[in-house]
């Protein structure tokens, strides 16, 4: 749970440091929610794979 709120917090300094330079974020807030979820079941899988590949 830790690692979830510090991957929050700083998700907002970034966020508020790019409002205060006046600085979009360099990709839209949809495709940089679809490239998260990219990543997050690339990671799953690799996983997945990993165990069974150990339980064989």
């Amino acid at each position: 749970m830790k690692i979830y709120l510090l991957t929050l917090a700083v998700g907002l300094l970034v966020g508020a440091i790019y409002a205060l330079l006046d600085v979009r974020s360099p990709a839209p807030p949809f495709v940089a929610i679809v490239g998260l979820g990219g990543i997050f079941w690339g990671e799953e899988l690799v996983r997945l794979l990993m165990r069974y590949h150990q339980s064989t």
